[in-house]
C-alpha cells in the first residue's frame, strides 16, 4: 500500500444505550502514525446504517444536548415504517440523514486541523448494536 494512503479500522463499544463517544484520540493517534508529519486528510467513516459521524464540542453537556435534540427530531416511538429490533428502532435508520455516516478533516504538518471546542464522535442512537466500527483514512503527501 502507498504511504500516500492508509487506512485503519477502530472497533468502538458504544454499549446498549444512546452515546456519543469521542474519536478524536483514536484519530490523534493514526495520524501520528499514517501522517507522519505531512499535509492531507482524514475521512472518518461509520459502515453502519444506524450511526453517525458528528464534528463538535463534548464533555461540556453539548453531547447530551445532542442526544436529547435528536430525541426531540426523531422520537423513538412506534410512527415509523421500519419497525424490526427495539421499540421507535426505525428513527435510527433515519439518524445518518441528519448526522451524516462521514466526515473529511483536514491534516496539516500531521495533526488534524480542528477548532478550539471540536471533537471528532460517533454518534450512536441504536441500542440494539452496542459493537461499531468506525474506518479512518489517511489521503496525503
Amino acid at each position: 500500500m502507498s504511504d500516500a494512503f492508509t487506512t485503519r479500522v477502530l472497533h468502538v463499544s458504544s454499549g446498549s444505550r444512546e452515546r456519543v463517544v469521542d474519536l478524536t484520540g483514536d484519530c490523534e493517534a493514526f495520524l501520528r502514525e499514517a501522517a507522519d508529519g505531512r499535509d492531507g486528510l482524514l475521512n472518518v467513516f461509520v459502515p453502519h446504517a444506524t450511526a453517525g459521524v458528528a464534528i463538535m464540542e463534548t464533555g461540556a453537556g453539548s453531547d447530551d444536548d445532542l442526544l436529547t435534540a435528536l430525541h426531540t427530531l426523531l422520537p423513538a416511538d412506534d410512527r415509523w415504517q421500519h419497525r424490526h429490533g427495539s421499540p421507535g428502532h426505525g428513527r435510527d435508520h433515519v439518524l445518518p440523514a441528519l448526522v451524516p455516516p462521514h466526515a473529511t478533516l483536514p491534516v496539516v504538518e500531521g495533526r488534524l486541523e480542528l477548532g478550539t471546542w471540536q471533537s471528532v464522535c460517533l454518534v450512536d442512537t441504536n441500542r440494539d448494536n452496542a459493537e461499531r466500527r468506525v474506518r479512518l483514512s489517511f489521503l496525503g503527501h
